[in-house]
């Protein structure tokens, strides 16, 4: 799908609440923000709530509900408000802005709750109903089957737009005024080396992309100490292999890349509730939730990232997809992208998912690093990290040819039938 030349932002008349929520002041801080958006909450009767709904290894999510007499659950929940604050520090990684004009487009063509307001470090929108799912959930064969619909639904609707077509920055810049000091001096955002650097990584394609965001987060790892720098400098080299290696692979929507969610943990798997005719193996209805990372990538990183995702953050391989598993899901996929297409476009699918298989490693390897610097949220990144960069390396040598022993557990399950 082509975007228009003349595209308004998806933002254009979104609401700006300028205050923040205080994560040591949770109550009263949140409390102000749902009455500054809703302020006949305050007067009408009933109780209002929060409810913390989510706490990923990110952000903070918080449910805001209005207790009105003799609503039902349902009721209660289609005027309920999402409140998600973000983690600390958490600006080096995501685009705020950007995740803002996801959201909204998204809301657009209705694959996301309506987006009712920004405020100072984070958004409010509306609730969805339903359960998110849990890393089992997703090996089920009705959850994952309608994982792949609604996917296929993100990439085949969403026009890939960067940023310049929607009058907005070309690259978020943000001041790094909060990093350690231990992170890249430069960081800053009047370093234009460092905007250079990022613009011509991916040269053509739209910004941001998939490899614009890892240069980014490439000129911000720390680097403290010498083994940092070198760590660094090891990183950057693979990026530009993997550029050369994936950049101009062909591939489904423009030059290649799609609207991507780039995040589809099982916990951004929304089930939504059954009907009273559901039967047990009907396939489920689900939505994402969680855009932050959203840009435009390969369609077969996003899906090679959700497969990835089968392990959940225990990073459990013997429970990733097999090759009939994998298979399965991009005939599923292929046809709800385009009822048109057939084998020959599934297995050309199967063939680039195959091919990107070590890439999440290597996204998600560099995005512990820095979040293990940064993040006050209890969670060891370091050795996630060095879990995921190394199934970036294990998938390496295989390819490359240069194992030396055992083929490693991941690999293995992969290639089981």
């Amino acid at each position: 799908m082509e975007p228009s030349t003349a595209y308004k932002s998806p933002t254009a008349n979104l609401r700006h609440i300028p205050s923040f929520y205080n994560h040591n002041d949770s109550q009263a801080s949140a409390l102000r923000l749902i009455l500054t958006l809703f302020p006949d909450w305050e007067q009408s009767e009933g109780k209002i709530e929060f409810v913390r709904f989510k706490d990923g290894i990110t952000n903070t999510l918080l449910k805001a509900i209005k207790g009105r007499p003799g609503y039902t659950e349902e009721d209660i929940d289609k005027e309920a408000v999402l409140l998600r604050a973000y983690g600390n520090g958490t600006e080096v990684l995501i685009d705020r802005d950007r995740e803002a004009i996801s959201h909204s487009l998204l809301a657009q063509h209705n694959l996301a709750p309506p987006l009712l307001a920004r405020f100072q470090n984070g958004l409010l929108y509306r609730f969805i109903r339903g359960r998110a799912c849990i890393s089992e959930d997703l090996t089920k064969e009705n959850v994952w089957r309608a994982v792949a619909r609604r996917l296929a639904q993100w990439h085949a609707k969403l026009p890939v737009i960067s940023t310049s077509e929607v009058g907005g920055p070309e690259e978020h810049q943000y001041s790094g005024e909060d990093l350690p000091q231990s992170f890249s001096p430069s960081r800053s955002r009047k370093c234009p080396e460092n905007e250079t650097a990022v613009r011509e990584i991916a040269p053509g394609k739209p910004l941001p992309n998939l490899w614009t965001v890892l240069q980014k987060w490439i000129l911000v790892l720390p680097v403290g100490s010498d083994s940092e720098l070198e760590r660094q400098a090891t990183l950057q080299t693979e990026l530009k292999r993997l550029v050369v290696e994936f950049g101009d692979t062909p591939g489904l929507g423009k030059e290649g890349l799609v609207f991507a969610h780039c995040d589809l943990l099982s916990g951004n798997v929304i089930v939504h509730p059954s009907r009273g005719d559901h039967i047990t193996n009907d396939v489920e209805t689900v939505s994402f939730i969680d855009y932050e990372y959203a840009t435009p990538a390969p369609a077969a990183f996003d899906i090679a990232n959700h497969f990835a995702e089968w392990g959940g953050f225990e990073c459990d391989f013997t429970v990733l997809p097999t090759r009939s598993q994998r298979r399965g899901f991009l005939k599923e996929y292929v046809h709800s992208y385009d009822s048109a297409m057939g084998d020959n476009e599934v297995q050309q699918l199967f063939d680039e998912v195959d091919h990107f298989r070590g890439v999440p490693g290597f996204y998600w390897g560099i995005w512990a690093l820095i979040q293990a610097t940064i993040s006050q949220i209890d969670f060891d990144y370091a050795s996630y990290a060095e879990i995921r960069l190394g199934e970036y390396w294990a998938w390496r040598e295989e390819v490359e040819g240069t194992r030396a022993g055992e083929k490693p557990l991941r690999e293995r399950r992969w290639a089981e039938e």
